[in-house]
């Protein structure tokens, strides 16, 4: 039997994780962990799960977490996934928890006593996409590692560079999840909140190929490496692969090509008026040049392939 801590559990991907896991037979417990006070029916979906609210951040309380409630089940596996999601959380507060927290959990882990599996939910966002590397990224891809990139990036890449630094020096089994973007609510998708507008500006000239996971698909993909002992990097792709204007096609929307340089101003002014999220900044690359992430390795050692497509419905 296995029994799991899953935080960031109140995302619709922690749902969906949860209920991947409880299909799977030998699963006895798991202790789901936010910052949220939430509807319990909406993650207690059955006996075995449990919700347990408390800030991260503060590292008296991750002590607490796993030295009380994950003691007391016998968690054997941890699947770290606390992050802030909007673009707007930054600073030293939003750093501690997309960095700090991930840092403390994993050497916490380390000293636990159950504890023998950390799963990290990376970012296909952590990879660099421009015009001189390959459209195709598996897990040697380069990773976007520009001092002027926007803290939601850094934060990333810091967070997936200081777990791949414990591969092998580490007693636990060590896997990261570099899984491409959920078009979902309230999983901080960037392209979620540019598609929130009824007129969606593109560069003129270009029309990326971009992959979508569905968030059935990456529950399914955390579950089974979580249950499963292989460690190291997996890219994770999605079942939709579509144009970006076919996207926005898709969504009801009406895509608008504008010269770049005006897409980081008319983008500004959108946040400013609206209050929104989307960030240009963080989507240049992909918005000119597209990427896919290449699921060899995670179909191979995982078993996971892409098997539901993204819904293209906003809420």
């Amino acid at each position: 039997m296995s029994r799991y801590l899953i935080t960031g559990a109140t995302t619709a991907i922690g749902e969906a994780l949860i209920r991947a896991l409880l299909s799977c037979g030998d699963t006895e417990s798991i202790l789901a962990v936010g910052a949220e006070q939430v509807r319990r029916a909406t993650v207690e979906i059955d006996g075995r799960v449990r919700y347990v609210r408390t800030d991260l951040t503060r590292e008296r309380n991750l002590r607490q977490l796993l030295f009380g409630p994950a003691r007391e089940h016998g968690v054997e596996v941890v699947i770290e996934m606390a992050s802030h999601r909007g673009r707007s959380a930054t600073g030293p507060r939003a750093h501690a928890l997309n960095v700090l927290e991930t840092r403390a959990m994993l050497r916490l882990s380390e000293e636990h006593p159950t504890i023998r599996r950390f799963v990290y939910r990376s970012y296909g966002e952590v990879y660099d996409v421009s015009n001189s590397l390959p459209s195709l990224i598996d897990e040697a891809h380069p990773l976007d590692l520009r001092p002027s990139a926007p803290q939601w990036v850094r934060d990333r890449v810091e967070a997936d560079l200081g777990v791949c630094t414990r591969f092998g020096m580490s007693d636990l089994s060590i896997a990261v999840l570099r899984a491409a973007e959920c078009l979902a609510p309230r999983s901080g998708s960037q392209l979620y909140d540019y598609l929130g507008s009824e007129v969606c500006f593109r560069p003129l000239g270009f029309d990326p190929v971009i992959n979508l996971i569905s968030g059935e698909d990456l529950g399914r993909a955390l579950a089974l490496a979580a249950c499963s002992k292989a460690q190291g990097i997996f890219t994770i792709p999605g079942a939709t692969t579509l144009p970006l204007s076919e996207i926005v096609r898709r969504t009801g929307r009406t895509s608008v090509p504008v010269p770049g340089p005006l897409m980081t101003p008319l983008y500004r002014l959108r946040r400013a008026a609206l209050g929104t999220d989307f960030d240009y900044a963080i989507n240049r690359g992909r918005l000119h040049f597209g990427g896919i992430l290449d699921g060899t390795r995670a179909r191979t050692i995982l078993g996971y392939a892409p098997d539901v497509s993204v819904t293209f419905s906003l809420e």
